[in-house]
């Protein structure tokens, strides 16, 4: 395969089919959005989305020695994880820095699976294999071995509950378990990246597009719609979730980040990056350097990744992430900005949108919280 040529999902047709703007995502051909991505984001808030998330990568690890070894990859305490449970966690390399979050599912007491961001799958995937040298342990690409679908929304519940008798009731936030949706075997997870309640369904690819039209079907009376990956990024934005290669990349450790809970010095044994974490969390409470915050507009202009944040005619810190948010119907931000300008309501901060200082206020994340 060329290196130019992209990646298609089992859903690449229904997309076509249904009008959808692609764009080339880590080497994937996946859709940006349907018809308005502002109508799309509102209604996931409000009703339900659907989503096709098949270019994320799954790795397979398994054998006696799984739950030492994850612990020894990983930052995150996943021996302690019990079956049918998920966790949100990072690999690190030697010096601390993130090569990715992921999500890690407990499938049976050996065997766990570890879903990474598809930009860098291969790199986990190499990074994993690497560490499990000696350990009575396999790490699988299973890839190609799932499609993976979302629907996320205060619909979600109902929509899926008609399709499956698996208790939908009982499953928590952050598990899964096995059953089938609309006849189709299933590992129904309830996670997701919208700030939203909802499900991640992953499927065998060939049982994609059945899936998809099964779902689409039940959801029309509830107001369900496809979303592409331009809603997924302003729902995520607003539920203060970061995104790698924004807010998470290898010159961050997860203390730069804020995201120093992650990191669970407390279980046995060492693992990746300990030492250089270690430091880089006694830095962070001695001396902060810049910490993640929210910039919210005053005005009706649009902050972009890499725009200077600006106070006092010095710079400040550097936007990571920004987008119009629909919800609060005014352009927010994520931004790292040093520590004395980060707390919420300091006065004075802008963000240097082409040669203007724009006011912007400073708020605490996230910026959408949904009513539990």
């Amino acid at each position: 395969m060329s290196s130019t040529e992209l990646r298609h999902t089992a859903l690449d047709a229904v997309h076509r089919s249904l009008g959808a703007t692609m764009t080339d995502f880590a080497g994937w051909d996946m859709p940006l959005r349907y018809g308005s991505e502002r109508d799309e984001h509102v209604a996931v808030r409000t009703k339900a989305g659907l989503f096709d998330l098949s270019h994320m990568g799954e790795i397979t690890v398994t054998g006696p020695e799984a739950a030492d070894f994850l612990n020894l990859a990983l930052v995150g305490n996943i021996a302690s994880v019990g079956v049918g449970r998920a966790r949100y966690t990072m690999i690190v390399r030697a010096d601390g820095g993130i090569l990715d979050d992921l999500i890690v599912y407990r499938l049976a007491e050996t065997e766990y699976m570890v879903v990474a961001n598809a930009s860098n799958a291969q790199v986990v995937l190499d990074a994993l294999a690497e560490r499990s040298g000696g350990l009575d342990v396999e790490v699988r690409d299973d890839r190609d071995a799932y499609a993976l679908l979302a629907i996320q929304g205060p619909a979600s519940p109902g929509i899926l509950k008609s399709l499956t008798d698996a208790d939908l009731d009982g499953l928590k936030y952050y598990a899964g378990l096995p059953g089938t949706v609309a006849g189709v075997p299933a590992l129904i997870a309830r996670t997701g990246y919208t700030g939203e309640d909802g499900f991640e369904l992953f499927v065998k690819p060939e049982h994609a597009v059945e899936l998809w039209q099964a779902l689409t079907e039940a959801g029309e009376g509830a107001g369900l719609v496809p979303c592409g990956l331009s809603c997924r990024d302003t729902l995520r934005l607003e539920a203060g979730m970061p995104l790698y290669g924004h807010e998470l990349n290898t010159s961050l450790t997860p203390f730069d980040a804020g995201l120093g809970r992650v990191v669970k010095f407390e279980k046995e044994g060492d693992f990746v990056g300990r030492a250089a974490l270690v430091e880089a969390a006694e830095r962070a409470a001695q001396n902060p350097p810049r910490v993640l915050v929210g910039l919210i507009a005053e005005g009706r202009r649009v902050p972009r990744a890499g725009y200077p944040v600006v106070a006092g005619g010095k710079v400040i810190g550097e936007v990571t992430s920004g987008a119009p948010s629909p919800t609060l119907g005014k352009p927010i931000a994520m931004a790292y900005v040093d520590a004395a300008h980060a707390a919420p309501g300091t006065e004075g901060v802008g963000v240097d949108i082409r040669g203007t200082h724009e006011p912007y206020e400073v708020v605490a994340l996230p910026f959408y919280k949904r009513q539990k």
